[in-house]
């Protein structure tokens, strides 16, 4: 039998990824692709875990218990999706361990939206509609990607997603129908959150270092700008639809290209966010580096539990 080069071998990885296969966690991989998966993949947990910070200080705050439970339950789901992705980061040969350390060192990044902070009510509406919204984009097209783990997380995340772009909306639909000044609060939320929420797609194409290679092997099926301009033709029927306008004084329908063209995005700002100078980075990593060292003792009682657990097993 012959042994195929590494060459060969990338070879007949990318003629899998061309005609559409999904890749297994026990598939052979270019070393790059599992790098890369790794480093998406621990993104984007890393994001839904550190997203729950911004709403949780508004469940004891919610204006209603029904908005405290629809709220306690959707932050409940943030940390149910970054578990499924951990796990699916697993899959690829490291730690959860590694993957936290990297983290809480700062070596990985978490999404720029949630170093922004949640000031009325209204931003927990925000959140829903935009950051979830942009989100949902996002993650349909991920959940058509090649690496079946990830893929596969995507279709149960993307449901609940729903749920929670549904809520954010009706929040400020809900508002938009009340005084003048819970209108104001809507729409000063637009104002902080729009740009933001368009910085969640990462850089522009032509400044993307990732992008151009996480297309060739399917990982993303489209390019950030792509995903971007979904997003901003998706939302702006909406915000119309209740009365509220995004802060960009060039945005316009183009009947050509049937498309909303906007503005310049504010990259130095993004640049800095992404290197913990925004609003509350350090707020959110002390936050979690302080869960972590306070939680050590639950995972050293899970792990005297399993040893004693698999000690007996081995025993009997």
């Amino acid at each position: 039998m012959k042994i195929l080069s590494e060459e060969e071998l990338e070879l007949k990885f990318q003629e899998r990824i061309d005609k559409g296969e999904i890749i297994e966690p026990k598939d052979w991989m270019p070393e790059r692709y599992r790098k890369q998966l790794i480093r998406m993949m621990s993104q984007h947990a890393h994001s839904e875990i550190v997203g729950m910070l911004p709403e949780g200080n508004w469940i004891t705050r919610a204006p209603s218990l029904r908005r405290k439970a629809v709220l306690l339950a959707k932050v409940q789901d943030e940390a149910g999706h970054g578990l499924y992705i951990y796990s699916g980061t697993e899959t690829l040969g490291i730690s959860r361990d590694q993957v936290m350390g990297d983290f809480l060192t700062g070596k990985a990044k978490y999404s720029s939206i949630f170093n922004y902070p949640t000031l009325t009510w209204a931003d927990i509406g925000a959140i829903g509609w935009l950051v979830d919204g942009a989100a949902i984009v996002n993650q349909t097209a991920l959940a058509k990607g090649s690496y079946g783990p990830y893929a596969r997380a995507m279709v149960r995340i993307c449901k609940e997603e729903n749920f929670h772009h549904k809520q954010g909306y009706e929040i400020l639909a809900t508002l938009m129908k009340g005084s003048k000044e819970q209108r104001e609060m809507a729409q000063d939320s637009i104002n902080r959150f729009w740009w933001p929420s368009l910085m969640m797609f990462g850089p522009s194409d032509n400044n993307s270092p990732n992008s151009a290679e996480l297309i060739k092997w399917k990982v993303k099926k489209y390019s950030n700008d792509e995903l971007r301009q979904r997003f901003i033709d998706r939302t702006i029927p909406q915000a119309e639809n209740i009365g509220l306008t995004v802060p960009d004084k060039d945005l316009k329908w183009d009947e050509e290209t049937r498309h909303y063209s906007h503005g310049e995005i504010n990259w130095v700002e993004f640049n800095n966010v992404i290197n913990g100078r925004g609003i509350c980075n350090k707020e959110r990593m002390k936050a979690r580096r302080d869960a972590h060292e306070n939680g050590a003792w639950v995972r050293e009682a899970a792990n005297a539990y399993a040893r004693k657990k698999a000690s007996k097993t081995k025993a009997a």
